[in-house]
Formats: structure tokens, C-alpha cells, sequence
């Protein structure tokens, strides 16, 4: 499964969801939103205006959730 972080600098919430995901041991790639128009609009389309955005598979969320991040472990 694709594991997608659309992340912002000085994110707290973002920085602690990769940490997360990095400790479950989950491969994932990182997307700067303030350096990616596309990716923006893409975030803006599934409804998201806060940082970050995950996109797995086909689930998506906003903002640090340990518990999703677990049940993807």
C-alpha cells in the first residue's frame, strides 16, 4: 500500500505522524503542499485544509492519528 504524507514546514502535527509511521516501521513518501500546487489541489479536493493530510490506499485523514497509523501497521 502507497502511504502519502502531504506535510507543511514547521508542522508539529506532521512532524509527529511521520515519527509515527517511522516507528510502525511503514514505508511512505513525504509531499511538501507549500512547494506542490498539484498536490494542494489534490488536498483541497478530498475536503482537507490542515496539515497533514495521509493518504493510504484508499483511506484518507487530517491531522496526527495514532490510531489510524497503528491499524495500517
Amino acid at each position: 500500500m502507497d502511504i502519502t504524507v502531504y506535510s507543511k514546514p514547521a508542522c508539529v502535527q506532521c512532524t509527529a505522524t511521520i515519527r509515527a509511521l517511522q516507528k510502525h516501521g511503514l514505508d511512505y513518501q513525504v509531499v511538501d503542499l507549500t512547494e506542490d500546487a498539484a498536490a494542494m489541489s489534490h488536498v483541497t479536493e478530498l475536503g482537507y485544509r490542515q496539515a497533514p493530510v495521509v493518504v493510504a490506499g484508499d483511506s484518507h485523514w487530517a491531522g496526527f492519528r495514532p490510531d489510524l497509523i497503528g491499524q495500517l501497521a
